[in-house]
């Protein structure tokens, strides 16, 4: 499997600091943010990955990460000449993944506990369609939330920011697609804002019954605001939250 990391945007809510730096090269405990994704994928077994970013930002990346062979990865990198939302960035990588091809989407910005090793597993063992990870939330009113199926199965819809959430799960920036996506995409009509929504792809999924879900037991953060990057700084100083691969405390790949 691959994977595809999206790494731009303009992080308005981390200002004045992304002003300066891409917010996914923002210090979090001993490392930029961009390593622990790194890391994430590599403890799975992932060494082929894409990172999408913006022309201003490639530079950054390719001093840190390089060909990947430090981290015992191999990078690919590709540039988002302008903001055109998520799915149009992922758009970007159908020449990185093969017809027939599974591979996972994380945002650069979700930093979280859990080994991402069982999530391939069953991923690998769906027939068809797209896998979300989900996580329970306080107010999920913040975020994108799912209405499950009667089979407890899958999703049957995904509304973003609802003022009255129908469970308490968000839907996090970890995701596992078919190569079908691609076409799916193809198929997306803007959104007011004027992007291709990331939300309406996993909505296209789930029209098919084809969107499946799985929950992470550990904590999860956004780091997008000030204090969600404060709270992942914390989480990954600690000795034991902090761990990136089994065996280590330190965050480094393997």
């Amino acid at each position: 499997m691959k994977a595809v990391i999206l790494a731009g945007g303009t992080g308005t809510r981390l200002r004045p600091l992304t002003g300066l730096f891409n917010k996914h090269m923002l210090p979090v405990g001993r490392y930029p943010m961009i390593h622990y994704s790194i890391a994430k994928l590599q403890e799975a077994g992932i060494t082929e990955i894409m990172l999408i970013t913006g022309r201003s930002s490639a530079g950054l990346f390719i001093t840190y990460l390089g060909s990947g062979s430090e981290f015992g990865v191999a990078m690919t990198y590709r540039i988002q000449e302008e903001a055109g939302g998520i799915a149009q960035a992922l758009d970007l990588a159908r020449p990185f993944i093969n017809e027939s091809e599974k591979f996972v989407l994380l945002l650069g910005d979700n930093l979280f506990e859990d080994s991402l090793t069982g999530f391939v597993r069953q991923f690998e063992e769906q027939e068809q369609g797209a896998m979300v990870l989900l996580k329970q939330v306080e107010d999920a009113r913040r975020y994108g939330v799912p209405t499950f199926g009667d089979d407890g199965k899958t999703i049957r819809v995904i509304t973003e920011k609802p003022e009255q959430p129908a469970t308490n799960y968000s839907v996090t920036g970890i995701y596992f697609y078919d190569s079908s996506a691609f076409g799916m995409i193809g198929q997306l009509t803007p959104s007011g804002r004027g992007e291709l929504e990331i939300t309406d792809l996993n909505n296209a999924y789930a029209r098919q019954g084809n969107l499946s879900y799985a929950v992470l037991g550990g904590w999860w953060a956004d780091a997008g605001t000030f204090d969600s990057l404060h709270e992942a700084s914390g989480r990954m100083l600690m000795p034991s939250d902090g761990k990136m691969s089994e065996g280590s405390d330190t965050g480094e790949p393997r």
